[in-house]
């Protein structure tokens, strides 16, 4: 049915990407042309914002036609001598600066765009998946008479399941998770502008200038790193062992959840314990765990009056363990529900899946360790879990 509308053709999308490129780079000319305002430096805030919405609306390649169009229209209008395709070359370096800025705006809006889509694709399709996935996980359960081939599928269920948990609740990160992508990109835009400036002084500080790229390099890669970690636990596949540092992992779920707790008033605090020796794991399986932690440490202080203070500590145990508590002030453990939270299928939240703390004990078990509750003084709840270091000899 969706066929039968001209405009949700793949064709004719892709020319409104274009067309969308077109009109914004025209109207970002039009407007600095514009007699009224008639501006007498290079508009760049203007020629970067339309290559931002090409890409945001269209993609890659409509991002990269609204950088070509723009630069053309920089060196032709505003690049001595003006009407001109050929610039002096004293004016080149401001060229290349501006092209670059383009390009590193451009991909990073685009960036920012795919990992949304591919965010907003997975959650429209998880409450299925996730029935789907405990009504398998039920049945299996029931094959009382056939027990080794039951269990091995369950494990099987139970990985897939982890992974769907861990997509569930990045949905319903996306606000949090896009907000962080976003300041590495308003900074390298602002960072962007201020080469310029320098750049379009009388005597350009070309050392300045080479400062601020340097800087936009830098937010670059930060926006670029925080995507790739987001797509890291997406990632489906094998149990991967390796040499994993828990306080590298601390510091990583830190930057992915800051927005969240920040949104809700909660300081995020550490207690890392220097020299601690690497456990063997699966890093993706480990974040997880702690991500669920640390989640529902902030989902428990949200409501909460008073100080809310999310306390992450690290240190290692006389007997060859490593031990990490994830600590919150909130309205802690019922002692009715004490010993059911880490129950399969067993919430206290109105939209829960009532897995998250049951994966986790699972995945934890699986490397050899243990997860357990306790309450916290004066309020709140501590949940802790082991890894043994044991094995980092061997491995």
């Amino acid at each position: 049915m969706s066929m039968s509308n001209p405009l949700l053709w793949p064709k004719a999308r892709v020319i409104w990407g274009y067309g969308i490129a077109l009109l914004s780079v025209y109207t970002a000319l039009l407007i600095s042309r514009w007699p009224p305002v008639r501006l007498e430096t290079a508009p760049v805030s203007l020629f970067l914002g339309a290559i931002m919405l090409s890409a945001w609306f269209g993609g890659l390649g409509p991002g990269l036609l609204a950088t070509a169009l723009s630069s053309l229209a920089f060196d032709y209008y505003f690049l001595p001598p003006i009407y001109s395709l050929v610039a002096k070359p004293g004016e080149i370096p401001r060229l290349v600066i501006f092209t670059v800025s383009a390009l590193f705006v451009g991909s990073l809006s685009a960036a920012q765009r795919s990992a949304t889509e591919s965010l907003r694709r997975a959650r429209d399709d998880l409450r299925g998946t996730v029935k789907e996935l405990q009504k398998t996980n039920e049945a299996l359960h029931a094959e009382s008479l056939e027990r080794k081939h039951a269990e091995e599928a369950l494990r099987h269920a139970q990985g897939d399941l982890a992974r769907v948990s861990r997509i569930t609740t990045l949905g319903e990160l996306t606000a949090s998770l896009a907000h962080e992508v976003n300041q590495p990109i308003a900074a390298a835009v602002t960072n962007a502008n201020t080469c310029l400036r320098w750049l379009t002084r009388e005597h350009p500080d070309l050392e300045e200038a080479r400062e601020a790229a340097s800087r936009i390099v830098k937010d670059a890669t930060r926006a670029a790193e925080i995507v790739g970690r987001t797509r890291l636990l997406f990632k489906k596949g094998t149990a991967q062992r390796e040499l994993v540092s828990l306080n590298e992992m601390v510091r990583e779920m830190i930057v992915l959840l800051r927005g969240e707790a920040t949104r809700h008033k909660i300081l995020i605090a550490t207690d890392l314990a220097t020299g601690l020796p690497q456990v063997m794991g699966d890093r993706v399986l480990l974040q997880q765990v702690l991500m669920n932690l640390m989640l529902n440490g902030i989902e428990a202080m949200k409501d909460v009056d008073g100080k809310r203070e999310l306390l992450i500590k690290s240190q290692q145990t006389e007997n060859e363990e490593v031990i990490v508590s994830v600590s919150d002030t909130g309205v802690g453990l019922p002692a009715q529900q004490a010993d059911q939270i880490f129950k399969a299928f067993f919430t206290t939240k109105p939209q829960g899946t009532g897995m998250g703390l049951s994966i986790s004990r699972s995945i934890v078990e699986a490397h050899g360790g243990r997860l357990w509750a306790d309450g916290n003084s004066p309020r709140g709840a501590s949940f802790c879990f082991t890894l043994s270091t044991k094995s980092e000899e061997h491995g």
